[in-house]
């Protein structure tokens, strides 16, 4: 699930020893799992499902999966390493923003969401990674998940607004200029480019705080996550080359550039201090 569904993520989890990668495939499946639930359903269909959804993870993490493999997966991570289940708490209201059809007036909405649907993902990875420095590394790990998310927005809008989604925050796009009609007829205007630059330069400084935590986790994790991330991070340059055209074309990072990160990312590592603590 996680090789089809995010070959980004995928990619990265390949450098986990075998335990902790299976625990880290266990966790982006049961989140992708209550993901597709809200975007592939509708109405009363969408909110049963994702009340199921939620009921199952609770079993999980009590010990009590059921017969779906994802729910048995989750089961044995959360019980395997102390992965919080007051961060699929948080994913789980993340997901009926999606579904409550939640309006973005302020960037503070926006930095809620990308919490809640992924930041909270590094409070799951951590605890699986081992890490030192406490609440800085855990705050580290929030920053990359967001970052990932807001990375996510900014090259789904055109597939965002076929699904009746607008992420972007209305005080930005009175800012700087853009109307909904603006987004609805796809065209990139200086003033679309000038908010897309705005918000990627917003996500790579997230990017930056992210990547400072990532010396204090442990072993093989730090060559996993720093993988995932430059890779990830990738997508906005695609984007930038595109000159922000995010209405018919998504960007990506092909798997020919994304092993020549690799070198890139080990090098980074190898060179930055491990903080003590």
């Amino acid at each position: 699930m996680t090789r089809e569904h995010s070959k980004t993520f995928y990619l990265g989890s390949r450098f986990f020893p075998a335990q902790q990668r299976q625990a880290v495939w266990a966790v982006y499946a049961a989140c992708r799992d209550g993901d597709d639930i809200v975007d592939e359903r509708s109405g009363e269909a969408a909110r049963a499902g994702l009340d199921d959804w939620w009921a199952r993870t609770q079993a999980a993490f009590e010990g009590r999966p059921g017969g779906h493999p994802i729910d048995t997966a989750l089961s044995w991570a959360a019980h395997t390493y102390p992965i919080p289940l007051s961060a699929f708490a948080e994913l789980h209201d993340g997901l009926r923003m999606d579904l409550a059809g939640h309006e973005y007036r302020t960037m503070d909405d926006l930095m809620l969401y990308c919490r809640r649907v992924a930041g909270v993902v590094g409070f799951m990875i951590a605890p699986v990674s081992g890490y030192s420095g406490g609440d800085r590394t855990l705050h580290a790990a929030l920053m990359l998940g967001q970052a990932m998310q807001l990375t996510n927005i900014l090259r789904d809008v055109g597939e965002d607004l076929r699904r009746g989604r607008v992420y972007l925050p209305q005080t930005l796009l009175t800012e700087y200029g853009v109307t909904l009609g603006d987004l609805e007829r796809g065209v990139v205007t200086p003033e679309y480019r000038a908010l897309m630059e705005h918000l990627s330069g917003l996500a790579r400084d997230w990017y930056v705080q992210g990547r400072a935590g990532i010396p204090c986790l442990h072993g093989s994790a730090r060559l996993a996550v720093a993988t995932a991330a430059r890779a990830y991070e990738g997508i906005l340059d695609d984007l930038a080359r595109n000159d922000f055209d995010n209405f018919g074309r998504r960007a990506h990072v092909s798997g020919t550039r994304k092993l020549m990160m690799l070198p890139q990312a080990w090098w980074e590592l190898r060179s930055a201090p491990t903080p003590a603590g």
